[in-house]
């Protein structure tokens, strides 16, 4: 009886410690920010349909799990370019990306996890040099930044979505030039605004002539609406009802009708 209670005992401690040891073949963690995709050695290898999401699972010890990051990543990259003109520019991008989830299978089964160095710099610097291969030195550094910044994200996110990779966002951070050519273009800049400065200018003073011109206009045409409507019976009239109305005053006065020019009354004294 002691004898089998040991060998029982001795099974259940050797299952317990091949458990122990054999742990992290058998299971594995995938955290926030992650997915998984699972290697079946004896049921048919990768298993590109099945993502597996973040928290505890359960594998045989002889298959292999690889876990993605699919968390928006950022890096940078700095290269020469050539413009239209054929100068050699500096330019620095930024980039952030991410592997698309549901196509990590995918993604790892056709170019695996160094995806970043064998396919978006790749893909990056080649949208880059074809993009600012099109423009003047000039136009990359005032006019057309914005617009070569879309191009050269439009390019990468349509290699990148044939690859399982999304694209979020492509910035040029700087752009260098050689240092004559960058002076002239700061000149010429300069000079623009300073023609645009002066055209306002002008501008505003045509549009104040103008406006002084209406006015004086506008005056002239009240002037003389004014003194056509101004009749000498008209002038009389108003005149009366002045007087009528000073005559019902309570001050003192003296009102002599009939003495003023035309005929008006003459108003003498307040007090």
């Amino acid at each position: 009886m002691n004898q089998k209670r040991t060998i029982a005992i001795v099974i259940l401690a050797a299952a317990f410690l091949t458990l122990v040891i054999a742990w992290n073949s058998l299971t594995y963690t995938i955290n926030t920010g992650e997915k998984g995709v699972i290697f079946r050695k004896f049921q048919g290898g990768l298993d590109v349909e099945t993502v597996y999401g973040q928290g505890f699972h359960f594998k045989w010890p002889w298959d292999d799990i690889f876990i993605y990051n699919v968390k928006k990543q950022e890096s940078r990259t700095e290269m020469e370019v050539l413009s239209k003109n054929g100068l050699t520019i500096k330019a620095e991008l930024s980039y952030r990306y991410h592997p698309v989830e549901d196509k990590v299978g995918y993604l790892h089964n056709t170019v695996g996890p160094d995806y970043h160095d064998i396919i978006i710099i790749p893909e990056i610097r080649s949208a880059t040099r074809e993009v600012i291969g099109k423009y003047l030195p000039d136009e990359l550094y005032s006019t057309k930044r914005e617009t070569i910044q879309e191009e050269i994200e439009d390019r990468t996110a349509s290699a990148l979505k044939k690859n399982n990779l999304f694209l979020d966002a492509v910035l040029i951070r700087d752009i260098q030039l050689p240092q004559k050519l960058k002076a002239a273009i700061e000149r010429k800049l300069e000079q623009e605004q300073a023609s645009l400065e002066y055209e306002y200018r002008l501008e505003k003073a045509r549009k104040e002539a103008e406006r002084q011109k209406i006015e004086a206009e506008g005056k002239a045409t009240a002037y003389e609406i004014i003194n056509s409507s101004l009749t000498d019976r008209i002038l009389k009239e108003k005149g009366i009802e002045a007087t009528l109305e000073l005559a019902k005053s309570p001050n003192a006065k003296t009102v002599i009708v009939g003495s003023g020019k035309d005929g008006l009354p003459i108003i003498l004294g307040d007090k």
